[in-house]
């Protein structure tokens, strides 16, 4: 059965929780990516994401409102390509318990059905197998491959597209 959660936007009550998660994942988001980790960064990140090209969701644990995950969608293009990046990640200790799952779902619900969105598209480095495999089981196909195509922790990384497109 699929764990109950909620998803929203983040808000700056969130900031005392999101940033100690943050700081508790450092390591288990090595080398994949690094979450806003000082209240400047989270700060950065709601302003980021009040733009109307973005949007950011927390994933809630729906028994005990935990925040267990971040979705965001970024480089929202309107007009005739209706279509914007996904980036997402579990906070530690939350892996692996179908949260991500179930948010990644919802939001992808949301994108479709309120946003009106046609396509999502997840850049994701080929060694990250439970990234592959999350994006897999929510209905994202492998589109293709981008070699050096995010800098992340200094490196230029390779990436490949993962895509879905509206039923």
């Amino acid at each position: 059965m699929m764990p109950s959660v909620l998803i929203r936007p983040p808000s700056p009550s969130d900031m005392r929780e999101f940033l100690a998660a943050a700081k508790r994942s450092r390591s288990f988001h090595r080398p994949w990516g690094v979450a806003p980790d000082t209240p400047a960064k989270f700060r950065g990140y709601l302003a980021r994401h009040a733009r109307p090209s973005h949007e950011a969701f927390l994933v809630h644990r729906r028994s005990d409102d935990a925040i267990v995950g971040v979705i965001n969608i970024s480089e929202i293009v309107r007009g005739n390509f209706q279509s914007g990046y996904l980036g997402y990640y579990a906070f530690a200790g939350h892996e692996r318990q179908g949260y991500m799952t179930a948010g990644l779902r919802a939001v992808v619900r949301h994108a479709f059905h309120v946003l009106k969105l046609h396509r999502l598209e997840a850049n994701i480095q080929p060694a990250n197998r439970a990234s592959r495999a999350l994006a897999a089981r929510c209905g994202f196909r492998r589109e293709g491959f981008s070699p050096g195509y995010l800098k992340i922790g200094g490196r230029w990384r390779d990436h490949e597209r993962w895509t879905i497109l509206a039923p």
